[in-house]
């Protein structure tokens, strides 16, 4: 009851004209921060933290984390109507988005993309309120052994259960693995794989370079090859009956979006994890618990429900262990925790007692942000269904720039242009060879994450691979990835022997 009477007083905090204007308006100036290709919330949040210096530090907090909402919201447009992730947490949604988009269900990926959002928001935000304290101690039981089993339960699911060729699903994750080991050891810094020397191979290969070149460049090329007869564009259609008929079929996708709400939220409360493995990791077990998992990746809808409901669960998630702990869940909480310190408001477990006002005003805010940003996102879907009726010949080279400008911007590097146009040719190839790009997607994100934990993992047990088996929580985890891996194998064994005649 006491936190039911907190909460209230937070909403009376949140709704304040001022603190509601910066709800509202750092919603839709995160919609189109992580719409952008390249910008994303962390570069949003960073280049806006000044401006905060001119309102009372619970409007500063509260304004940061609606435009970090709002990004969450906002990756999904440009997954969906341009095959671009708008940022590194969409590439998920890009999967099936975008042959959705290409089908003339544009609406329906980014109603569904929209309700997905509204529901992880409201689970995650709902599980903060109730269970903040205790799930900040499940946080801390995490270490390096069972983040890595987590690690290779997300490889498992790709291969136990992907309805795709699990030798060209190994392939792809083995060349995921070894661009994520390009830079520098993180044990030793010694360099790796840098290719003769080069110095952009020295901060190692962007993830959002990859997925850029791989989703933006790759697809455009093999629309233009795919299409004999010229490009046409897109049917897209708009209307309130259709946007009605949509929001009704939420409902078929809401076992995906309720497990993509969990699990994205539980990954985010994980420190350093993030929103991105979330999302990607909700997508693999949402093919897994499908009845027809080989229409993934061509255009289900729960395809896009499960990555986008768990992002912004786990953007929620990833709050938790900064107020609780004062340890970031993701680098965009890191700069919400460096703008926390410079305000004067330590975070960790006397923050709840000393700061009451605040953080059940934050708390509150994220409710209401999540419904604004779910409104904010349905007004523009006219605008967004526009861009897919222009003609291909010129929607052809503002992608391409698009792409160039989203990978130059994080870095400012010209080295990841070039890379960015490699990537996209390797893409290409990769979709006229018929090879799985997810899985090379998955295992550069989680490959670094991985190797770390791994590692960190292997020097505090002197180099005993018993650690990942014998602690209560990796054990059984890594027991069930084994099973996963394992599962082709099985199936091959099953199979009945077609008899030779003679």
């Amino acid at each position: 009851m006491e936190t039911f009477d907190l909460l209230l007083q937070g909403f009376g905090i949140a709704l304040e004209p001022l603190n509601l204007a910066l709800v509202i308006f750092g919603c839709a100036l995160g919609l189109f921060i992580g719409a952008m290709p390249g910008l994303g919330s962390v570069n949003g949040v960073a280049i806006l933290l000044p401006m905060t210096f001119l309102v009372p530090p619970t409007g500063a907090i509260i304004f940061l984390a609606a435009i970090y909402y709002g990004a969450m919201y906002g990756g999904a447009i440009s997954s969906i109507m341009l095959g671009i992730p708008g940022a590194s947490t969409a590439v998920a949604t890009t999967f099936d988005g975008r042959p959705l988009a290409l089908a003339g269900k544009a609406d329906q990926a980014l109603i569904t993309a929209a309700g997905a959002s509204f529901i992880g928001g409201t689970v995650s935000v709902v599980l903060f309120t109730l269970f903040a304290p205790p799930l900040a101690e499940v946080a801390l039981a995490f270490g390096a052994a069972e983040e890595f089993a987590l690690m290779m339960l997300a490889f498992a699911t790709f291969v136990g259960l992907g309805g795709d060729d699990i030798p060209k699903t190994l392939f792809s994750i083995f060349i995921g693995l070894v661009l994520s080991a390009v830079g520098l050891d993180i044990i030793s810094g010694e360099p790796r794989l840098i290719f003769g020397g080069l110095p952009g191979f020295f901060h190692g290969i962007n993830f959002l370079v990859l997925a850029i070149g791989i989703y933006g460049i790759g697809e455009m090329l093999w629309t233009i090859e795919s299409s004999h007869d010229g490009v046409k564009v897109s049917q897209a259609s708009f209307s309130i009956g259709r946007i009605v008929t949509h929001l009704k079929s939420l409902k078929h996708s809401m076992k995906a979006s309720l497990m993509g709400s969990f699990l994205g939220y539980f990954v985010g409360i994980l420190p350093a994890a993030g929103a991105t493995p979330g999302s990607i990791m909700a997508y693999g077990m949402a093919k897994t618990m499908s009845k027809d998992p080989d229409s993934f990746g061509k255009g289900n809808v729960e395809g896009v429900a499960a990555p986008e409901s768990a992002n912004n669960a786990a953007s929620t998630g990833s709050m938790l262990p900064m107020l609780t702990l004062g340890i970031p869940g993701s680098p965009t909480t890191a700069i919400l925790l460096g703008g926390m310190v410079i305000w004067g408001l330590e975070p960790g477990p006397m923050l709840f007692v000393e700061h009451q006002s605040f953080v059940w005003g934050l708390i509150a805010s994220l409710y209401v942000a999540n419904l604004f940003a779910m409104l904010i996102n349905l007004a523009f879907i006219p605008a967004f269904i526009g861009v897919l009726r222009t003609p291909f010949t010129i929607l052809a080279p503002i992608i391409f720039v698009l792409c160039l400008v989203g990978g130059y911007a994080p870095t400012q590097n010209m080295h990841d242009v070039w890379l960015i146009l490699i990537f996209g040719i390797v893409g290409y190839l990769m979709r006229k060879l018929d090879y799985p790009l997810a899985p090379a997607v998955l295992a550069i994100v989680l490959g670094p994450l991985a190797e770390t934990s791994m590692r960190q993992a292997l020097l505090m047990s002197d180099g005993n691979l018993m650690i990942f088996i014998e602690r209560p929580i990796s054990g059984p985890i890594m027991g069930g990835a084994v099973v996963l891996f394992l599962l082709p194998l099985l199936k091959l064994l099953r199979k009945p022997r077609v008899p030779v005649s003679d």
